[in-house]
């Protein structure tokens, strides 16, 4: 290279010569995947339908439950009431009771000798 003397007007310079850009090539510009995003909004529609499966199933098991609760209330309930009226057939079955209902009615035991066997006959 030869060397550049800044005092010569006498040289002759080149305008630099303007260099044209390179033509951009368009790009193809890229299409939305569309089967992409149906395939998020499945999965979003599917999550919700078992969200929602899962909030059906809870509600009917708290149904039963509560079902199964007062069954069990009016299972109680109902042991209790067998209870009392088993007690009051025992108390109307007593000797004691039938004994003292007699005795109202005008009824006496009988004596132990004057009680006698009859055979029905021999088999």
């Amino acid at each position: 290279m030869a060397a550049l003397d800044w005092f010569a007007n006498d040289v002759a310079v080149a305008a630099p010569v303007p260099r044209s850009r390179p033509r951009a090539v368009p790009r193809r510009r890229a299409k939305a995947k569309p089967r992409r995003l149906r395939g998020g909004v499945a999965w979003i529609v599917a999550f919700a339908v078992v969200l929602a499966g899962v909030v059906a199933l809870n509600v009917a098991v708290l149904r039963v439950n509560m079902n199964v609760s007062r069954l069990d209330r009016a299972q109680i309930e109902l042991q209790a009431e067998n209870a009392a009226l088993a007690s009051n057939v025992s108390s109307a079955a007593s000797a004691q009771r039938i004994e003292q209902a007699a005795h109202k009615l005008g009824y006496v035991p009988a004596p132990a000798t004057d009680t006698s066997y009859i055979q029905l006959g021999s088999r």
